[in-house]
């Protein structure tokens, strides 16, 4: 059923069905109540393209995220599944382009053919060509990250260098002088993932001002990987006694590593991070962490996004969210050094 059947069978032209459907243009009462029966009866729902060329709104938004290695983690998908929510409050559709570069042409038919009204970017590098292009054409977009750059843009972010230094703060203080670092696949770190960079700082300096004894560590996003970092750091000093992660797809593993070496946690080793409540909650001991607030920073890019496309004069506006640490149970008091276990514990 299109806007043509609907005006022969209302006796007007398709240009009236087209301003009484859209209101660009009045149309008297008795020929909106004769066109609107006829739409009733039909059951006619006007289709995306065709709203959008009738009023310049497409009533869907873009979300460019691309997964950061070969599969999307749990909490890239707790913020996509928060984007979704919160754009559906605002009746706004959400379209999912997986883009790294404005090369892409994922990410230049989603600009070129105006599938959406404006854009939320994800997986921010500290130099990002995709903020970039966007802020050059003027298109309306919203970053849940930071540049280098950024400072007064329209972003939502996380401050993970004051976080990763109050998980070093947090051991310090219960007496733990050797820490791991577990970050994120040494790729991202090249490419100047955000939050991997930004955490490594705070990590490192939080560390020297304390006087501790650390080593950084890149990780693979997957329990494999966690458990061969954890063999690398008890290799490389056995006594370490602290860990810190800003992996949280790489969790189980650290905790399986850790087992296997004959480390109980929190008793001989502490572990804290940079994790999702939901996935801090699902290993045993629960983790102590910075808790990322995913749901609320993809319900305030939203807000923030449909402010700039309801308000396009508006001054940019940000968030930058510190998250307080949520005390659990997998940190401890640092002990003496620990029993170096030779035989893995298979019966984990």
């Amino acid at each position: 059923m299109n806007i043509g059947e609907i005006a022969r069978r209302a006796g007007v032209s398709r240009s009236t069905v087209s301003y009484a459907l859209s209101g660009k243009r009045p149309v008297s009462e008795d020929t909106r109540r004769k066109i609107q029966q006829v739409v009733d009866e039909l059951g006619y729902r006007p289709s995306a393209s065709a709203r959008a060329l009738a009023n310049g709104r497409t009533s869907t938004i873009g979300l460019v995220f691309p997964p950061a290695g070969n599969h999307y983690t749990g909490m890239q998908l707790d913020f996509i599944g928060s984007v979704v929510e919160a754009a559906a409050a605002h009746d706004y559709d959400v379209l999912l382009s997986p883009s790294g570069v404005d090369s892409d042409r994922s990410f230049q038919r989603l600009l070129g053919e105006r599938r959406v009204d404006g854009a939320i970017l994800m997986e921010i590098r500290l130099e990002d060509d995709r903020v970039d292009h966007l802020a050059a054409l003027g298109f309306p977009s919203v970053a849940i990250g930071r540049t280098a750059h950024s400072e007064d843009g329209w972003w939502v972010g996380l401050d993970h260098t004051a976080l990763a230094a109050a998980c070093v703060h947090h051991l310090a203080d219960l007496g733990h002088r050797r820490v791991a670092l577990v970050n994120r696949p040494e790729k991202l770190l090249r490419s100047g993932y955000e939050s991997a960079h930004r955490g490594l700082d705070g990590f490192t300096k939080a560390a020297a001002e304390r006087g501790l004894t650390v080593r950084t560590y890149c990780c693979g996003d997957d329990a494999a990987s966690g458990q061969t970092c954890v063999e690398r750091i008890l290799h490389d000093d056995p006594a370490t006694t602290a860990l810190v992660t800003l992996n949280e797809a790489a969790l189980g593993g650290i905790y399986r590593g850790l087992a296997m070496a004959g480390r109980h946690v929190p008793r001989d080793f502490s572990v804290t991070g940079v994790v999702a409540s939901r996935w801090a909650e699902t290993v045993t001991p629960q983790l102590t962490a910075a808790d990322v607030p995913a749901e609320e920073m993809g319900r305030r890019a939203v807000d923030l996004l449909v402010e700039r496309l309801d308000h396009p004069e508006a001054p940019a506006r940000h968030h930058l969210l510190t998250p307080p640490i949520s005390l659990r149970a997998s940190t401890g008091p640092a002990g003496a050094t620990p029993t170096i276990n030779t035989r893995p514990d298979t019966s984990f």
